[in-house]
């Protein structure tokens, strides 16, 4: 199973479907449209406006699949939402290229028009989606054969994982999970499950297990005893986006809908999503990101040299200060901040800022917090792909051991880009202390469960104002 040679195969049938789409609709036009307009037939010819339009085209609608996430879960595809993705896709492309491209087209009458968006519809959805339909119906055809499958992990070692166990190993129809072994949640001398699969280890080690066995999905299927850990093991499972994750429903997730079945085939499981915004909101964010990045390092070089020379006539030092902080998925990256401290202001060891009155902060370091111009540079991180305009502010990990101790919620942190700003920066500035930052992490952890552009466009507007305000501290 490879999921490069699969995303090839649905990006070339997109490619062929659009250009075949395109070819027959310039047909259609040239001679059904034009000569109703003209009043006579003339040659077919393919000009030089076709041929571009050839090679541009198929561009653009796989930017837009690309968009909407339809190249995402690659081998997770319900035929039947596969249908209604190309069907509303089909449409808003075609309404895109209408207005771009067809509108100034001179017509007979309007009904032409009508004629010119519905032919392109027609011809665009049917030839796209057929396509897609056959490579979807014998892709789940190989998957239901046992012939495509995936590493599986049960994280669960008695009765109700045992259950699941053989209700997949009995079931005519294969889900595609091809077991690699079990994670028990207590280490203990004996497990149910061992009868079946191979003890692997306990949660301690699961994110080694998960690397070396090359775990494509995860089954929670832990006992009522054990729901206490459920979000431990969540945590654990944080950074591994390519994994799907799942589990067993007992009836008041049933009763909630929570659960929902891609095929009749599956197991009622619920699947734990990493995907926190829609695929074209996390799409169009990262480009605005890189967008907005670009505009303020080139056009705000005059402000650059500026605080650079205003951070060097205030005190002894470099103009930039950088450290480690940790990002998306637990990685550690350099952040890089204009200097406004003084030199070797933590010799003794990581300190926390003490506000306005820590003695370390220079004057011009004060004019700058209050402003947050401290942070420009870290636009130059957002540009690298290290930090997103908006998002949890990154921290020090001899800071995040200690809030792990007291809230380990903390982690859920982790699943996105780090930002310039936040909802808990614009709620409380610079924390000064660890309690302060985990009183910041509440609003942080709302911020993720509710991911949105709109709210980042909120989140930014207010910190424009802090900007303004000078209310940075």
């Amino acid at each position: 199973m490879n999921r490069i040679i699969q995303k090839v195969k649905y990006v070339s049938s997109d490619i062929a479907s659009s250009a075949t789409a395109w070819t027959l609709f310039y047909v259609y036009r040239k001679t059904k449209i034009e000569p109703e307009l003209f009043g006579y037939s003339a040659p077919l010819t393919f000009d030089k406006k076709f041929f571009i339009s050839l090679f541009i085209l198929p561009v653009f609608w796989v930017i837009l699949y690309y968009l909407n996430g339809y190249y995402n879960h690659i081998y997770r595809k319900s035929r039947l939402n596969e249908l209604a993705q190309t069907f509303l896709m089909s449409a808003l492309g075609v309404i895109i290229l209408f207005f771009t491209l067809l509108l100034d087209d001179f017509v007979k009458g309007y009904s032409n028009y009508y004629s010119l968006l519905f032919t392109l519809f027609g011809l665009h959805f049917f030839i796209t989606y057929i396509p897609r339909l056959i490579l979807t119906t014998r892709t789940n055809h190989k998957i239901h054969n046992r012939k495509i499958f995936f590493e599986t992990l049960i994280i669960g070692s008695n009765e109700k994982a045992l259950q699941l166990y053989e209700r997949l190993d009995k079931s005519k129809y294969s889900t595609g999970a091809r077991f690699v072994g079990f994670v028990s949640v207590y280490d203990k001398t004996d497990y149910q499950m061992s009868k079946h699969l191979q003890w692997l280890g306990d949660l301690s080690i699961l994110k080694r297990i998960i690397i070396e066995k090359r775990v494509q999905e995860v089954i929670i299927a832990v006992e009522s005893h054990e729901h206490d850990q459920i979000e431990k093991i969540i945590n654990k499972l944080q950074g591994f986006e390519m994994v799907t994750v799942r589990a067993i429903a007992d009836n008041c997730d049933i009763v909630s809908g929570r659960v929902r079945l891609n095929s009749l085939y599956d197991e009622p499981l619920m699947q734990i999503s990493h995907d926190l915004m829609p695929a074209w909101q996390i799409v169009l964010k990262r480009l605005i990101d890189v967008f907005t990045s670009i505009l303020v390092l080139m056009f705000c070089s005059p402000l650059y040299l500026f605080l650079a020379i205003g951070v060097k006539l205030s005190s002894k030092g470099s103009v930039f200060y950088s450290h480690e902080r940790i990002g998306k998925y637990g990685k550690p990256f350099k952040i890089y901040k204009f200097r406004s401290m003084k030199q070797d202001s933590e010799k003794s060891g990581p300190a926390l800022s003490g506000g306005e009155l820590d003695p370390r902060i220079t004057k011009f370091g004060h004019f700058m917090r209050k402003s947050r111009l401290d942070e420009i540079p870290q636009f130059w991180n957002v540009l690298k792909g290290d930090m997103s305009l908006v998002g949890p502010r990154p921290e020090r990990q001899f800071f995040i051991n200690q809030i792990i101790e007291r809230a380990p919620q903390y982690s859920h942190l982790h699943k996105v880009r780090p930002g310039i700003t936040s909802w808990g920066q614009v709620k409380y500035g610079y924390a000064k202390d660890v309690d302060e930052m985990i009183e910041r992490l509440n609003y942080d952890i709302i911020y993720i469960e509710n991911m949105s552009l709109y709210n980042d466009v909120k989140i930014l507007i207010y910190t424009v104002k802090t900007v303004v305000l000078g209310k940075g501290i």
